[in-house]
């Protein structure tokens, strides 16, 4: 009995770790073997500063949110590992981002983007309901939740201090008329409208960035992903179903400052059962629980 509870104890103690994908061996993005080092000539993509001025900003926001539920935040700047990709794990206590240098120095990605990125790993640990359908995985946002939090709260949290529309202004020929147009209809608030754009364009970054990597056409917010799922999914959406979460995270009219729930897939949310109809996280990996 003790040797069956010792072990048991080190399988519970082993799915703690989580990082973005269900073997444990994917990230941010399903497991690739891309590398950029430091010093490779690219197009795009940020310099070392631009990486650590993205986490200067969201880690002291967010490590003493963990702190007060618990956690310890360990941010790893691993501005010199060539690694495309981020990860979250959980240990004993200690909840971990690990930020690659090799992601920000790929030319797709904005600063925006990055941020996303570094979202998407919060919300693994704070993102709410869905979580990972595995008991030993209990405590981590699914993919898609952790995609919809880096644009209906986290993005929003760091950026609520920003003149946005000047940040957005400075981009106007590049930013999609879909986009504009939707967050215009959506958002009354003139601050508001402008994070929403802003949070579409760090989505447009990173799904760039998913395109890129598997050589196929971009997604666009006019073309949202038609796939309708029997049951959520846990594992990483296809990338037009994720822009379609970043979108309408940033559409969703909840304030930032209302938290999701750890249990409940509604609160803090958009949801029909609440009675939006925008907003809501896609039907392309979600299944609601709640009708």
């Amino acid at each position: 009995m003790k040797i069956l509870a010792t072990m048991l104890l080190l399988s519970s103690l082993a799915g703690t770790a989580f990082g973005c994908g269900q073997d444990n061996n994917d990230g941010f993005l399903p497991e690739n073997t891309m590398n950029i080092p430091v010093g490779a000539k690219s197009a795009g993509g940020l310099t070392e500063a631009q990486f650590n001025a993205v986490i200067d900003k969201i880690e002291p926001i967010y490590s003493p949110i963990i702190s007060s539920r618990g956690g310890k935040l360990k941010l790893n700047r691993k501005w010199t590992d060539g690694t495309v990709n981020a990860n979250a794990t959980q240990f004993f206590g200690t909840w971990t981002v690990n930020m690659y240098g090799g992601l920000a120095r790929h030319e797709k990605v904005t600063e925006d983007g990055f941020a996303l990125v570094l979202c998407h790993e919060l919300g693994h640990h704070l993102g709410g309901a869905p979580k990972v359908a595995n008991f030993m995985m209990k405590w981590a946002s699914n993919e898609g939740e952790a995609d919809y939090f880096a644009t209906l709260k986290c993005l929003r949290t760091a950026w609520a201090h920003d003149n946005n529309e000047v940040i957005i202004s400075k981009k106007l020929k590049t930013i999609p008329e879909a986009l504009v147009s939707a967050c215009t209809k959506n958002h009354g608030d003139k601050a508001d409208r402008a994070i929403c754009i802003r949070g579409g364009m760090a989505g447009v970054s990173v799904a760039n960035l998913f395109a890129a990597m598997r050589n196929q056409p971009e997604a666009s917010f006019t073309t949202p992903d038609m796939t309708v799922v029997t049951k959520t999914d846990d594992a990483h959406p296809a990338f037009q179903c994720r822009l379609d979460t970043y979108f309408q995270g940033a559409l969703c009219e909840k304030s930032f400052t209302e938290d999701v729930s750890q249990k409940d897939e509604v609160t803090g949310t958009c949801h029909a059962s609440t009675g939006y109809t925008i907003g809501l996280r896609p039907l392309c990996w979600f299944k609601p629980k709640v009708i």
